[in-house]
């Protein structure tokens, strides 16, 4: 994973993002509506395809045609990543909806470490859980959108994680709940949060979360402020959207 330093420049026409990758090359606006179909927007965050990656730890959301790759890490009970979630989060949801991007999801559990208890792991097994129902997205909302709740009440438990699917039409029923109870994806969470610490070659520990990077780009450095900005974020996803590939 590359850096962004010096792979980021600032244009009157707004932020370029430089990328190099092997993702497909992204159609330029001179292009569209030229005659070419475009594809219809998925009419809400329930209709988004979701798999597990072949890697195994990848939970993968959006169009897999899509054009644009963003990878994110998170854990979830990581309070950066509940405001990156409420703010910049929202740019990135809009353009998966459009068929634009896609999303790649590695989830770390490093902060029970830190803050004592089992909150995070508990969350990552519930979410691949939800996976196997084709509920990821609905129920990875509803989980960030009360991650602060939780954490004052002492981090996610199965109770809480269950009370929370609740709110997920469709998701609660004998198999999820009893996934969740049991730790069922325990080999994944372990597996997902090894994933996350290879992720930095520099720091054994890992990136940090949240951690976002967009066709291969890690966003870093003065750029970083950007993804808390719905606005400045979305210049990040389209300038990286319609910047031609190269390599």
């Amino acid at each position: 994973m590359r850096n962004a330093r010096g792979l980021a420049a600032t244009t009157a026409a707004g932020i370029v993002l430089m990328v190099a990758g092997c993702a497909p090359k992204a159609q330029s606006t001179e292009d569209k509506g030229a005659g070419t179909p475009q594809p219809v927007p998925y009419a809400g965050v329930e209709e988004l395809p979701e798999k597990l990656a072949a890697d195994g730890t990848t939970i993968v959301v959006g169009d897999p045609a899509a054009a644009t790759t963003v990878r994110l890490y998170e854990d979830p009970r990581c309070p950066v990543v509940e405001e990156f979630e409420a703010t910049g989060a929202p740019a990135l949801r809009e353009m998966t909806l459009r068929r634009e991007a896609k999303t790649e999801y590695t989830f770390a559990s490093f902060r029970d470490d830190r803050v004592g208890g089992d909150g995070s792991k508990r969350a990552v097994n519930a979410l691949r859980a939800a996976l196997d129902e084709s509920k990821f997205t609905e129920y990875h909302a509803v989980l960030f959108e009360n991650m602060a709740e939780n954490e004052l009440a002492g981090g996610y438990t199965t109770a809480s994680l269950l009370e929370l699917a609740g709110q997920v039409e469709g998701l609660r029923s004998k198999t999820f709940d009893s996934a969740v109870a049991t730790m069922k994806y325990k080999d994944f969470v372990t597996a997902s949060e090894k994933t996350y610490e290879a992720a930095d070659a520099d720091d054994p520990r890992g990136p940090g979360t949240p951690t976002v990077a967009i066709n291969g780009t890690q966003i870093t450095d003065d750029l970083y402020g950007r993804l808390f900005e719905k606005e400045s974020f979305d210049q990040l996803l389209n300038s990286a959207h319609n910047q031609p590939q190269t390599g």
